[in-house]
């Protein structure tokens, strides 16, 4: 059995000219870097911060979030340079086809669609809850719930995603304006929220900066936690959970990763952006370097206004509380609007990204082929229709109570094979062109994917649990459907065995070579006249 058997990048570029799976280029720099920003400040820019500095970290919060941004930076920049040479859906499930083979990019490919359809379940959740919270606060006593029987749905989440699965079907670009003109409100308000909170803050809060660790059942948010809860280092060391200290900041890094979550999807984008090669790397520094500013803001105001004792008392922590303790209690209204506008973005770059990853597992047989199929508006909009349905149904008549760790681990195993595969393809095709380098090659990449592990074993011992039954679940669907249905294994592409050995199936060579001719979007060698490696390398 070859679980290991790779697609060559010709042919993973040639993929991209069949007319009925071909996905029209229309995204620029600012389009990726405000999907990128839409999809990072959401909810979590008013929630998360808080957590970690209540039950985690104290204010050296601060620190996690300059850790974990520093750790998805250097991750997502690994993506950059895959996206420049391989400009193809699908972001890390492509990219790792292509270097540790296809089992292993099974799943990652499991992996995202697990973390892109919860997150966005959740988030088209929580978007029809802070919805009722923000019509109630402005006296609009209504409510978006229904009871059918004994069913309540919640009409919202149906709304959020039906609005958005309509324009992703009429075209990315319209999408991505729509949420970009959201996201520059959501900065806005962001921004404003933070200058009004430099106003109550006290110096006396930030000390002392790193709190001592201690036992997590002296902290009522966290000992109620238990065992199962614990970082799974600890619980594997046989440490007694513990928080604050220089563990807690590592474990509140951990749980703020999940508020830069969405660079990767930026990457799912790259088949559909001008010149990726060099758009692609600058829409994610640009997006990412706005992101990281925006939050290090909110977390030193969040520390500053109220003491992280105080916040450990409440209930569910939040940036509105720290107003709330601080005497600023107007300030809910205006952060409730900006968790809806937030919420807002967040779920249209989540659909995009699922079905993207879907498209591309799909294009490669290892899902129904029929999922693939482009429409008149050069989006997969049978696709796209049928994972709106899913994730409104989901967010709209199901009760969901589910951690942030859980979307964490699936989108740090991406980023830790995403890093390791960038030494793999620089040994194996070194002479394919790169508008972008990852520096420091092969050591860079492995620290950043040992740091995303890292990161990983700070998760509690119950999401590695979830996370081993999903890929128990994702085994055997491959196994059971699409290792048999694999365009790859059929011998309808090149298969290249670890070593460098081809085996060509029913597959003629002239095959590959016919998709590499002048008149064709794909060149046979990486040479710099080809038309298609200036458009690749983004000249």
């Amino acid at each position: 059995m070859h679980l290991f058997r790779t697609k060559s990048v010709e042919q993973t570029l040639a993929e991209t000219g069949d007319s009925e799976r071909k996905l029209v280029r229309t995204l620029g720099v600012w389009d990726l870097a405000m999907m990128g920003v839409a999809v990072a400040v959401g909810a979590g820019i008013f929630s998360v911060g808080a957590q970690a500095i209540a039950y985690h970290a104290g204010p050296a919060a601060i620190l996690s979030f300059l850790i974990a941004g520093i750790v998805c930076g250097a991750a997502v920049m690994c993506y950059a340079e895959f996206a420049s040479m391989i400009p193809v859906a699908g972001s890390a499930y492509t990219f790792t086809y292509t270097t540790m083979g296809e089992l292993v990019a099974w799943v990652i490919g499991w992996d995202l669609i697990l973390e892109m359809l919860m997150a966005g379940s959740v988030i088209a959740k929580y978007w029809g809850v802070y919805l009722n919270d923000f019509l109630h606060l402005i006296g609009w006593n209504t409510t978006t719930q229904v009871h059918v029987g004994g069913l309540t749905i919640d009409l919202a989440p149906l709304v959020i995603v039906a609005f958005f699965t309509v324009l992703l079907v009429l075209g990315t670009r319209l999408s991505t304006r729509v949420d970009g003109a959201l996201t520059v409100l959501k900065i806005g308000i962001v921004l404003f929220v933070v200058i009004v909170g430099f106003f109550y803050v006290k110096a006396s809060n930030f000390t002392p900066f790193i709190p001592p660790e201690q036992p997590a059942s002296s902290v009522r948010g966290a000992s109620a936690s238990g065992a199962m809860m614990q970082p799974l280092w600890q619980w594997m060391t046989g440490m007694k959970p513990t928080v604050y200290g220089v563990p807690g900041i590592l474990s509140g890094a951990a749980l703020v990763f999940f508020a830069f979550l969405g660079f990767d999807v930026v990457a799912t984008a790259s088949e559909e952006t001008k010149n990726p090669g060099r758009n692609v790397p600058r829409g994610i520094a640009l997006g990412m370097s706005l992101v990281t500013v925006l939050y290090m803001l909110v977390a030193v105001v969040t520390t500053g206004m109220v003491s992280y004792k105080q916040l450990a008392k409440a209930d569910s922590p939040s940036l509105a509380t720290g107003f709330e303790l601080a005497g600023a209690t107007w300030a809910a209204k205006i952060i409730s609007l900006g968790i809806v506008i937030g919420l807002t973005t967040v779920v249209m770059v989540l659909l995009l990204g699922l079905t993207r990853v879907v498209f591309a597992m799909s294009r490669d047989g290892l899902l129904p082929r029929g999922l693939s199929k482009v429409g008149k508006h050069g989006t997969p909009a049978r696709l796209q229709i049928a994972v709106g349905l899913i994730v409104a149904l989901v967010a709209s008549c199901f009760d969901i109570d589910i951690l942030a760790d859980m979307v964490n681990i699936g989108t740090l195993s991406a980023f830790t094979l995403v890093a390791l595969g960038i030494p793999i393809m620089r040994r194996k095709r070194p002479d394919l062109p790169r508008a972008f380098r990852m520096p420091g090659n092969p050591w860079v990449p492995v620290l950043i994917a040992l740091a995303n592990f890292w990161l990983m074993l700070n998760l509690s011992v119950l999401t590695w649990l979830r996370f081993l039954v999903w890929l128990a679940i994702g085994f055997m669907i491959y196994f059971g459907y699409s290792y048999r249905h694999s365009r790859l294994g059929n011998g309808e592409l090149v298969d290249c065995l670890p070593g460098g050995t081809d085996v060509r199936a029913d597959t003629p060579t002239s095959s590959v070579s016919a998709a590499s001719s002048p008149d064709s979007s794909v060149p046979a060698s990486p040479a710099p006249t080809s038309p298609t490696v200036g458009s690749v390398d983004g000249e």
